[in-house]
């Protein structure tokens, strides 16, 4: 928290209401302190998460889905805004640098 910046965009993971109510208000609070240092926050919540709504500039919904396929859902937001932005910047996506690739045949 200590390194955000005003203006600078903050993508937060916000856990389910239903299943977690402690975690789920504890990163509300978290959120209201990342906003009072003049951040921009774009939450990831799940439909129906109202509680959210005061707090963001932006929310990303994922569907309603059990503790264990929650966080594979949150994921892919990020993912496809990692992928725009390097498009965006025009880097390959497809041969990013620094990865060396060994391929072994038998």
């Amino acid at each position: 928290i200590a390194l955000i910046d005003h203006g600078q965009p903050v993508f937060v993971i916000v856990p389910s209401p239903r299943k977690s109510a402690e975690m789920h208000s504890k990163v509300i609070s978290n959120i209201q302190e990342i906003r009072a240092r003049g951040a921009r926050v774009i939450a990831i919540a799940e439909a129906g998460d109202a509680a959210v709504l005061p707090f963001t500039d932006d929310v990303i919904r994922i569907p309603l889905a059990g503790p264990l396929f929650e966080p594979i859902l949150a994921v892919v937001p990020l993912q496809i805004f990692a992928m725009e932005l390097a498009d965006a910047k025009g880097l390959d996506v497809d041969q990013p640098r620094n990865l060396a690739k060994s391929v072994t045949v038998e």
